[in-house]
């Protein structure tokens, strides 16, 4: 994503001739888009996006669980608090 928006600023930045840029090459301008692919190839073939994806589903699951347990008055391991005498 950060490739993407980096591209986009040095896309607008050549188009409108603002600062060095406009003196680059379009080849140059556009190299973000191309690291952005690549990226994207990546981490796809590697699963690292599918990781990512199930650790923060893990960590959904794991706080709803323990949000259940204090609802129910239980802790984590799933004990009753103390016995009231």
């Amino acid at each position: 994503m950060y490739f993407v928006i980096l591209g986009v600023l040095l896309l607008i930045m050549k188009a409108t001739d603002y600062g060095p840029v406009a003196l680059w090459s379009w080849l140059a301008v556009l190299w973000p888009f191309v690291a952005a692919v690549v990226w994207w190839a990546w981490a796809d073939s590697t699963g690292y996006t599918k990781r990512r994806e199930m650790d923060k589903m893990d960590k959904r699951v794991a706080k709803r669980r323990e949000e259940n347990l204090a609802n129910l008055g239980m802790d984590v391991k799933g004990r009753r608090g103390k016995a009231k005498k």
